[in-house]
């Protein structure tokens, strides 16, 4: 097994296809697509692709800490605690653990996302 890992953003993997669960959903029919791409330490730390088209969500990170490169889309973050931040193509953030807030996708988002349990 290699210790190297490339993510590819354009996968031609069949990605798993969701919708946010019903009690997350504040406005909108978004949709999902998740290209999974590694798990290691145990499957405590999950890298890969993520898209979601525009919709309005409720993010909760419980224990999860979550790193974010976006690719494409415009996508607005606003903690409970705090004002609306507005990430595009080439922004990076991170989630920490803890984090509670809305998720609104503004235009059609694509991500790398590293995920840490």
């Amino acid at each position: 097994m290699s210790l190297l890992k490339t993510i590819d953003p354009n996968s031609a993997e069949a990605p798993r296809e969701s919708k946010p669960v019903p009690e997350r959903l504040i406005s909108g029919d978004p949709s999902f697509k998740t290209w999974a791409q590694d798990v290691a330490r145990d499957g405590l730390v999950h890298t890969g692709v993520w898209e979601a088209t525009p919709g309005l969500t409720r993010s909760i990170k419980g224990e999860t800490f979550e790193f974010c490169h976006i690719l494409q889309g415009v996508v607005e973050l606003t903690p409970d605690d705090g004002e609306p931040v507005t990430y595009k193509a080439g922004d990076s953030f991170v989630m920490k653990p803890g984090f509670t807030g809305t998720w609104r996708t503004i235009e059609t988002v694509r991500k790398i996302y590293v995920t840490v349990m």
